[in-house]
């Protein structure tokens, strides 16, 4: 199956539970075949949960949900060691860590040792419970969701942690068409469940294929030139870090892909700048003061870098 043929099969499977959002389902495509974890920021009721559990089902992966709350702690999630009394031995119970797609719910409501715990197991790979190492399973990613409109009773992620994040997506509302659409479908009952569109195989070789994705040299350069003007513009603090960079040249591997291309070309490092870099960069304050946001400036940037031919 090629990269054409299982973004139409994808996004056609999931216009059985979720109307429009077809550009956030592209970039958790990009995402999972990329092997990096997504940040879905919208108000409530914008769909960001049904589309997280449609993407699971749809590409026939294991999914939990997590809802994160301030009381919640770590071994909340990873997991505990307990004693059994009937056995009279220490068992280990997982906790809902363990799948192929997780759903982070509200990730800024966790406490900083929660929101780290998770976010440690989305770095590593496995988590160690009571001093035992136990391996995620693969694939394994992190669909964390947040609320950007709450400022009570939260727990606003740091900048090092949001570097974590291959990619965040702002939800909006849909529009007018498509909200039309939902309330008729709605109205009808005209929403059915989502079927897996890839075997586990197929999905692995989908990933394989993604990783052979060539790259010249010259789209390379063009990836460094975008990382240096975020370092040198006068209107960011911090700049895009090395990560970030290995980052937008991983998904735009998986852009070309999707695009039925095993070449990059520079319009999918642009397809994919925004969603890759905006969340990692730090405006100067009187900047922020000013109303400007950090994809405003990258707009600026990516018109004024200069493309290779």
């Amino acid at each position: 199956m090629g990269g054409g043929e299982f973004i139409e099969k994808l996004k056609v499977e999931m216009r059985k539970a979720v109307v429009g959002n077809e550009e956030t389902i592209e970039l958790l495509a990009i995402a999972l075949l990329s092997g990096g974890h997504v940040l879905l920021e919208g108000v409530p009721g914008v769909a960001k949960t049904t589309i997280a559990k449609a993407f699971a089902k749809a590409i026939g992966l294991s999914f939990s949900r997590i809802q994160l709350t301030p009381d919640l702690l770590p071994a909340d999630i990873i997991g505990v060691t307990y004693y059994n009394q009937k056995t009279g031995e220490w068992r280990t119970r997982l906790g809902p860590i363990f799948a192929n797609v997780v759903l982070a719910d509200e990730i800024n409501r966790a406490q900083p040792k929660t929101q780290s715990a998770l976010l440690e197991a989305m770095q590593e790979g496995q988590v160690t419970i009571e001093g035992q190492t136990h391996e995620l399973p693969k694939p394994f990613m992190v669909i964390a969701t947040m609320n950007p409109l709450e400022h009570e009773g939260v727990y606003p992620l740091p900048e090092a942690q949001l570097d974590r994040f291959f990619l965040k997506v702002e939800v909006g509302f849909p529009s007018r068409e498509e909200e039309l659409n939902l309330l008729k479908r709605k109205s009808l009952g005209d929403f059915s469940e989502v079927s897996p569109v890839v075997s586990g195989e197929e999905l692995e070789g989908l990933i394989n294929a993604v990783r052979a994705v060539k790259v010249s040299d010259e789209v390379i350069e063009y990836i460094y030139s975008l990382l240096l003007a975020t370092r040198t513009d006068e209107r960011l603090l911090f700049g895009a870090s090395p990560r970030a960079g290995e980052h937008l040249l991983y998904a735009s591997k998986a852009k070309a892909f999707l695009e039925g291309r095993d070449y990059v070309i520079p319009d999918d490092v642009k397809g994919v700048a925004l969603p890759v870099l905006a969340h990692r960069l730090i405006l100067r304050a009187e900047y922020e003061l000013e109303g400007l946001k950090t994809k405003d400036v990258l707009v600026d940037i990516l018109r004024e870098t200069p493309v290779p031919v």
